[in-house]
């Protein structure tokens, strides 16, 4: 089959594309910033535009089986980048897709439609209520998906807990960094919440099981995650126990470590926002059991598994990147302020 993947530069993009050529497939990447990665360049169609633009859009549709819609403005954006990419980006994706008759769209939110919920697991079923910008403009990013279901589209739509794997940095860099270089690393709260990831490859099989499998079947939403996975603390501690140095993760007074990043927020002097230190302290995990029985997706890694692959590779990588920074998942974020605290750990 032929994909278009929008974000086909991105984190997840890169992944997904290796995925898909790995299973001889024809690959089209769509995104706005440049496609980079010398081992498959040139296997690669790539065009260079925002989803915004919906007339190359809808030429680059021309002739494509199955498009991947991950593309998408990262809380670190505007507001108003946010919503116009992720809001209106999404409905021309869809609406160059449906002039194209593509066979189906499939599009990547996120489990933060879910908010800060009371209960867990989270099942695909539960209350809608994003935190800030982002995970406002993902639910509404779904309600256009359904608006486009009911006029006979086939749009699976899956919801990803934070992944991670080769070529993701952004938050997680801080924590790869101060191990790398010997340092402990801090969490908000005592760290004993139960806190799910996912690795990139087995998000992957879940796209590529959305992509094969009967349109009836696939037609509908689903939660992706690790199926194993402990507790915050121990997950992490797993990072630093790689890097060798003897180092251990250090629990923090929650609200008070709060407080202050709410307020180095708002001063512009933290990379972290709301939905990271908000949700970072308690429980977030979601049932996987409908994609596993509806899918017959089998995540293969842990959290363990899918933090340890990624430190690797970042150590591995290290030169490529060390002195670049951004707002996106594949570039280090800047720590800002938080470089400072990294020498008391």
């Amino acid at each position: 089959m032929k994909f278009l993947i929008t974000g086909g530069a991105g984190f997840l993009g890169i992944n997904l594309v290796r995925y898909l050529l790995k299973r001889n497939h024809t690959v089209v990447s769509y995104d706005i910033a440049p496609f980079d990665y010398e081992d498959c360049m040139n296997q690669v169609e790539i065009i260079t535009g925002d989803i915004r633009n919906k007339e190359l859009l809808i030429k680059s549709c021309a002739g494509i089986d199955i498009v991947v819609h991950s593309a998408a403005a990262l809380p670190l954006y505007s507001k108003e980048d946010i919503y116009t990419t992720d809001i209106d980006g999404t409905h021309n994706v869809l609406e160059a897709a449906k002039i194209n008759s593509v066979k189906r769209v499939i599009q990547i939110s996120s489990t933060a439609v879910y908010g800060i919920p009371d209960h867990h697991p989270l099942f695909e079923t539960d209350k809608l209520q994003g935190v800030g910008p982002y995970g406002e403009a993902k639910i509404l990013a779904e309600e256009e998906c359904l608006k486009f279901r009911k006029d006979g589209m086939i749009i699976p739509i899956i919801r990803p807990k934070s992944f991670i794997g080769p070529e993701r940095l952004g938050v997680f860099h801080l924590l790869y960094d101060w191990a790398k270089d010997g340092h402990g690393f801090p969490i908000i709260g005592k760290g004993n919440n139960r806190y799910q990831f996912l690795d990139v490859e087995d998000l992957c099989q879940a796209i590529y099981l959305t992509s094969t499998l009967d349109e009836n079947i696939v037609n509908d939403t689903f939660n992706i995650g690790a199926k194993e996975f402990t507790t915050m603390k121990e997950d992490y501690q797993t990072v630093l126990d790689d890097a060798g140095f003897g180092k251990k993760i250090s629990s923090t007074p929650e609200m008070l470590v709060i407080n202050i990043l709410r307020l180095l927020e708002a001063l512009k002097l933290s990379p972290l926002y709301k939905w990271v230190y908000e949700t970072a302290s308690k429980d977030s995990f979601v049932s996987i059991e409908k994609a596993e029985k509806i899918l017959g997706y089998k995540p293969q890694y842990s959290n363990k598994d899918a933090l340890l692959r990624n430190f690797r590779w970042y150590k591995e990588n290290l030169h490529k990147f060390e002195n670049s920074s951004g707002v996106s998942h594949r570039v280090p974020w800047k720590q800002g302020i938080l470089s400072l605290f990294k020498l008391a750990f």
